[in-house]
């Protein structure tokens, strides 16, 4: 595809370059004959007679001596009288074309300003200008869609900000809350404080998580992770995985089921790939109904092999599917939610998927949510 649009401009470019050529060559012919028919027409027949006829009447002589003065100051300098001819019809020739030439010129500076203008009218020059007003349109584009990208990306950096507020502020003032009760009864319980206390590294140790995983997708997004790659079997790792992830599982009263070929493998980073499957499973489990089973498949399709986690949960929204792998996006609104976590899981997910050369999204229907993962074949 990209090569017949390149060769289509190409053709493009060299018809405006015959336009211009074939413009040039016709200025020369018309210029040619006109001299030519000045010449034959003009100075060969009728020109001396008419500056004999002017020598007669204006300066009051006789016909003799005015056909002497035409001969000798005219006639016998008819070659230099000629090239002058030449010289003025070639001058109105680049005239012509230089004044041809920079009307293009015009056309290009105007079509330029209209790249800065803040309004979405596309760009319009004449007709054998064609690739010029495609590719400043092209460009017109690509500038409205950086300054889209631009602001958007500001947007969610002010958000980032904001969400890491909000979220490190919630245990955060929990800790100091519960350090300040603890500071304030040293008579407190043994028992009372032993729960005080539990609770308290409880909220640090979930505050130092969100940290981690806060500095996690900003190396991620500065490109500083680097992957270990090994031939990793798929049905082994998810097997291990989910045996470390059961008693969580257990807790929400759901089973994984695996229908995966035990020879599939893939060549990746195995602690990266880990931490994918156990962000969808912690997040199918956090949103699955209660007593449900949560199905893993993984099969090699079209030189990919494709895992996908179904499990089943109240339908996500449309406009909802496309925000899961941003950063601190969480179905729940308020933030609030005990099933909520960080936000950044699925964002963290994507981005591994992404640095192995894979892909990965969601889909929701009739109470099923699904997440697919790519990965290439080793």
């Amino acid at each position: 595809m990209d090569i017949k649009l390149k060769d289509k401009e190409k053709d493009e470019y060299l018809e405006f370059q015959a336009k211009i050529m074939g413009r040039f060559c016709l200025n020369a012919i018309i210029s040619v004959a006109a001299v030519i028919m000045v010449y034959l027409f003009f100075w060969k027949r009728r020109v001396g007679d008419w500056i004999v006829w002017l020598f007669e009447h204006f300066m009051k002589i006789g016909h003799e001596q005015a056909f002497r003065l035409y001969h000798d100051f005219f006639r016998t300098y008819k070659e230099i009288f000629f090239a002058g001819a030449i010289i003025f019809i070639f001058l109105i020739l680049i005239w012509r074309l230089f004044r041809w030439m920079t009307g293009y010129f015009k056309e290009i500076n105007q079509g330029i300003d209209a790249l800065l203008s803040e309004d979405m009218m596309q760009i319009h020059l004449s007709p054998e200008m064609q690739p010029f007003e495609r590719k400043l349109n092209t460009v017109k584009k690509t500038l409205e869609d950086q300054k889209q990208e631009t602001a958007l990306a500001e947007q969610r950096k002010n958000e980032l900000v904001m969400y890491l507020a909000h979220d490190i502020r919630t245990p955060l003032t929990s800790v100091i809350g519960y350090l300040n009760l603890l500071e304030e009864e040293p008579n407190m319980p043994v028992d009372m404080r032993a729960k005080n206390v539990h609770i308290t590294l409880d909220k640090a140790y979930r505050l130092e998580e969100m940290i981690n995983e806060f500095f996690e997708i900003t190396r991620y997004n500065s490109g500083q992770i680097k992957l270990k790659k090994e031939l990793v079997d798929i049905y082994y790792l998810l097997v291990q995985l989910s045996d470390e992830l059961s008693p969580l599982l257990t807790l929400h009263g759901n089973s994984v089921v695996l229908n995966v070929d035990e020879n599939l493998t893939v060549f990746a980073d195995p602690n990266k790939l880990v931490r994918v499957f156990s962000n969808i499973l912690k997040n199918a489990a956090a949103y699955s109904y209660s007593e449900t089973e949560i199905i893993i498949s993984a099969e090699e399709a079209d030189e990919q092999v494709v895992i996908s986690f179904k499990n089943k949960g109240n339908n996500i929204p449309e406009e909802s599917l496309s925000l899961l792998f941003d950063k601190f996006y969480r179905l729940d609104k308020a933030r609030i939610s005990n099933t909520g976590g960080t936000g950044l899981g699925l964002a963290i997910a994507k981005e591994i998927i992404i640095l192995h050369g894979g892909s990965i999204h969601a889909a929701s229907e009739n109470s099923t949510v699904t997440f697919t993962i790519c990965l290439p074949c080793p």
